[in-house]
């Protein structure tokens, strides 16, 4: 039996749908565990990857090729349902950090290691058995795994959760102490997670603010709105790109043209060391604030503070 055979029997073995023994995710099984068609199963490895070093793998060593661009099929056939079963586990960062990887759990690897050729046979390897009678716990393991690593986060009174990552963490502290400093009573109208894009998105308010949104506009990272002001503020979190430049004024400046509440511009950096990274790109006119030192902010505007332009 060869390979891509024997991945497949193992797949139906601990009662992954039809599905999830396709062609495709035993191939994404034989990249993740590093097995060539003459490797050893005793020889499978968890190390962490990318999707598109399974890609890579796949075309090299079994001559299958999928398009860069097929990533997504990979997360939603394949990646997915691989995580609920605990077959494989992230390395808990932003999805769209370039660290971002995923790996075959430990205890499957286990199972991995204990096949043989003759993986077709009644007789079940000790692995495999104790994996089988684990799996809801260890399903319920790394689903709650997955959730504490997850960040706890007030929003509008109403309690969420961010996915892990320095961006979303600098979002929290934008929203938990920018706000009740700089924005007090103010109400969040837009917030993104790099998982669910959309946290916080109130088109109706926006929109009675002024606000023409298309599905192509790169809103703020978060928009803030205090009424009794009439001050709106626009934050950009940054922690690799995206500052307030002057390119990014106007590209915001074109879908609000006809917001008529004060506009405030902000870039926040989590540390005094990416601020320094993007100083010379600040646009004027605009505010910085930085989360380790959050009482105070950094002022681009001459004789002018905090307050719209």
């Amino acid at each position: 039996m060869d390979k891509l055979e024997t991945a497949k029997s193992l797949l139906g073995r601990i009662n992954m749908p039809l599905r999830q023994q396709s062609t495709l995710c035993c191939l994404t099984l034989l990249a993740m565990a590093h097995l060539k068609e003459d490797t050893p199963w005793a020889e499978a490895t968890n190390e962490w990857i990318r999707i598109h070093d399974i890609i890579s793998f796949i075309a090299e060593y079994y001559g299958v090729k999928y398009a860069e661009n097929s990533r997504e099929t990979f997360r939603k056939q394949v990646i997915h349902p691989f995580k609920t079963a605990a077959l494989i586990e992230d390395n808990g960062l932003s999805t769209n950090s370039p660290n971002f990887r995923y790996r075959i759990t430990s205890e499957f690897l286990t199972v991995i290691c204990s096949v043989k050729d003759n993986c077709d046979s009644d007789k079940e390897s000790d692995a495999l058995i104790q994996f089988l009678r684990m799996h809801d716990t260890l399903s319920d393991i790394y689903a709650s795994k997955k959730k504490m690593q997850k960040m706890p986060v007030r929003i509008n009174n109403k309690d969420f959760t961010f996915s892990p990552g320095k961006h979303n963490q600098l979002q929290k502290a934008i929203l938990e102490e920018f706000a009740p400093r700089f924005a007090p009573h103010s109400e969040c109208l837009y917030v993104g997670d790099t998982i669910k894009k959309d946290m916080i998105k109130d088109v109706e308010r926006l929109s009675s603010l002024g606000f023409e949104i298309t599905l192509h506009d790169k809103m703020p990272d978060v928009v803030l709105y205090r009424e009794d002001k009439n001050w709106i503020y626009f934050i950009e979190a940054v922690t690799s790109v995206g500052p307030m430049d002057p390119k990014r004024i106007l590209e915001i400046e074109s879908m609000t043209s006809n917001v008529t509440a004060g506009r405030i511009y902000v870039t926040a950096f989590l540390d005094f060391g990416t601020f320094k990274k993007f100083s010379g790109r600040l646009a004027w006119e605009t505010e910085v604030w930085i989360a380790d030192m959050p009482d105070h902010m950094i002022h681009l505007n001459g004789d002018r503070f905090l307050g719209p332009r």
